[in-house]
């Protein structure tokens, strides 16, 4: 059995981070969030502030599906790859992070198209964590110490930012439950419920 990996997409204010967090801190795994630009950015050479510039934002123009069957771990010195425009290198650098992290160990991965990074790793659940609008609303309100219409509309922003990103790197959709093994309401369950479906989820899949 390979390492076990866990990447959550999360709609902005439903507290997909803090699942992440504390699943972790249940399995007793790293989590990965912004430290993945970290170790991104000294797996290609380039700074992190360039990774951080460009974390989860969509771009205008990606030729993705013309480079991913030639581009290789060792590739960041190939003429293929010093001909991109700098956001296709630096998705690229952060997609061949994510796959070297999960051969090396078992951790949570909280966005930044994870789950379609690792869609051959048998051993990877993806989840996406969502909650409605009223409950993001003061969530984001509260911890960002915003007015409501201000926190709506950070809300609708960072959402639209992070499916615009996912749309266009992956073959898949931001947010529909046929793109992940688990869609959970944190409204609903909190945070520590919506961490024991995930555990539980895992225990199923090892009993079969």
């Amino acid at each position: 059995m390979g390492n076990h990996i866990y990447t959550i997409g999360r709609e902005f204010g439903s507290g997909g981070l803090e699942v992440g967090k504390r699943l972790a801190e249940r399995l007793g795994v790293k989590l990965y969030d912004k430290e993945l630009l970290q170790h991104a950015a000294k797996d290609s050479g380039f700074c992190e502030e360039i990774f951080e510039n460009h974390d989860e934002k969509p771009t205008s123009s990606f030729l993705y599906s013309l480079v991913m069957d030639t581009y290789s771990v060792n590739g960041y010195q190939t003429a293929s790859f010093l001909d991109m425009p700098l956001n296709h290198k630096v998705f690229l650098a952060q997609f061949e992070t994510i796959k070297k992290i999960a051969d090396r160990e078992s951790c949570v991965i909280v966005g930044r198209c994870a789950d379609y990074a690792l869609a051959d790793y048998p051993d990877s659940i993806n989840i996406f964590i969502k909650a409605n609008t009223e409950f993001r609303i003061r969530n984001i309100s509260r911890r960002a110490n915003l007015t409501e219409n201000k926190a709506r509309d950070m809300m609708n922003k960072n959402d639209k930012q992070r499916a615009s990103y996912y749309n266009y790197y992956t073959s898949k959709k931001w947010g529909d439950s046929r793109s992940y093994d688990l869609c959970l309401d944190s409204g609903i369950l909190g945070v520590d419920g919506c961490v024991e479906m995930i555990l539980k989820f895992r225990e199923v899949l090892n009993s079969k």
